[in-house]
């Protein structure tokens, strides 16, 4: 009777040991289970709140490439084939046109025919021209204004209700932005071609040699957009759609080096054909060179502000007013002078016969000038 007892005692402790242990194997797998359904649904969220981040993100850059395409689309019918010499056919888009017609670029910058470009592309002053239009009409132009120092030109055809570009501020760009260039580098084939690029570098300074003398361009945007032959005086452009520079110079000893010259030296004679259909260009008489310059042209002069004038012409408002070869420009008017196109864009927003003073610099001395400007 003990012993069975005692036998009964310890197969219901062992039931109640095997009762425990499933009771804590089953709130232990119970815990588990949920603990790992939550990590599958965190994991599951998580990778669906990234994947759809993803799909955004690409949406998004597919939305910003569509409406640069859309800008650059819409300033190419702005950009026009320019010739120097007339073509007997339709069109100066020829397959072999920049050799044959001397074929460069041009932007309509009004609704009214108004053309800007290089003025090596269009001639001087009082010189025809041949543009073609995106359409393949052809038209005469007149050049009506053009600084071969610039190499800028205006030029016009009779023609209405074109399409025309919009202008930036190439003061207030910055190296490593984007720009898209503009032109026809080559021919028929290759008309308003487009590269992209950035800008490398502003405010550049490149000797121009010629058979009969050496001249400087400043204040060049430097970018690395392709630029070809034929490209000369089409647009550089930013994001935007708006012109910050003309295309101008390539140095052709190096790749990937291209140059434009920045618009806002040429907007106030744009606003005066725009506003009065003409500009009478005001005259100071001297060409004056960046202090960065001043090295090439003399180790000697130490010069840490303003422009050095380095020519005077005779019988100019700035000869009989007094000034040298050798003064530095300190202010015109109130205008501080840092740049030779801080000077000519002064200059460009005057009139013949306005007076104009001039703060110099001369024997380490400031003294000031009053000059009448004169007709260029």
């Amino acid at each position: 009777m003990y012993r069975y007892k005692k036998a009964k005692k310890s197969k219901l402790k062992n039931i109640i040991t095997v009762f425990f242990i499933i009771i804590i194997t089953s709130i232990t797998s119970i815990l588990l289970y949920k603990m790992y359904e939550k990590i599958e649904i965190t994991t599951y969220e998580t990778k669906g709140i990234e994947a759809e981040k993803t799909i955004q993100t690409i949406d998004t850059k597919k939305e910003e490439q569509k409406q640069i395409a859309d800008i650059v689309e819409n300033v190419t019918s702005c950009v026009v084939g320019i010739s120097k010499i007339k073509n007997t056919g339709s069109t100066v888009f020829l397959k072999d046109g920049a050799s044959t017609l001397g074929l460069g670029t041009g932007i309509i910058i009004s609704d009214n025919g108004y053309i800007l470009s290089n003025q090596h592309v269009t001639g001087d002053k009082y010189t025809n021209c041949y543009i073609t239009l995106e359409n393949g009409r052809s038209y005469t132009a007149s050049v009506l204004w053009s600084d071969a120092i610039l190499d800028l030109s205006i030029c016009k055809i009779n023609v209405k209700n074109l399409p025309y570009a919009k202008f930036g501020d190439s003061e207030n760009i910055r190296v490593g932005e984007p720009v898209y260039a503009i032109g026809n580098p080559i021919g028929y084939e290759f008309q308003r071609t487009v590269t992209a690029g950035i800008i490398s570098a502003i405010n550049r300074t490149v000797r121009i040699d010629d058979e009969k003398s050496s001249t400087y361009m400043e204040n060049l945007i430097q970018t690395d957009a392709t630029i070809n032959p034929g490209n000369s005086g089409g647009p550089l452009i930013n994001l935007d759609g708006n012109v910050i520079g003309i295309t101008s110079v390539k140095i052709t000893s190096a790749e990937g080096i291209g140059f434009a010259i920045p618009i806002n030296i040429v907007k106030p004679i744009i606003e005066a054909y725009l506003k009065e259909d003409k500009f009478e260009e005001a005259n100071l008489g001297i060409f004056a060179y960046d202090k960065e310059i001043i090295p090439y042209l003399d180790e000697k002069i130490e010069n840490t502000k303003g422009i050095y004038v380095g020519q005077v012409a005779l019988d100019s408002p700035a000869y009989k007013s007094g000034l040298k070869i050798g003064d530095t420009l300190i202010k015109i008017d109130n205008l501080e002078l840092n740049k030779m196109c801080d000077l000519r864009c002064y200059i460009y927003s005057k009139k013949p016969e306005e007076q104009v003073t001039l703060t110099i610099l001369r024997d380490n001395k400031e003294q000031k000038v009053n000059v009448i400007l004169g007709k260029k």
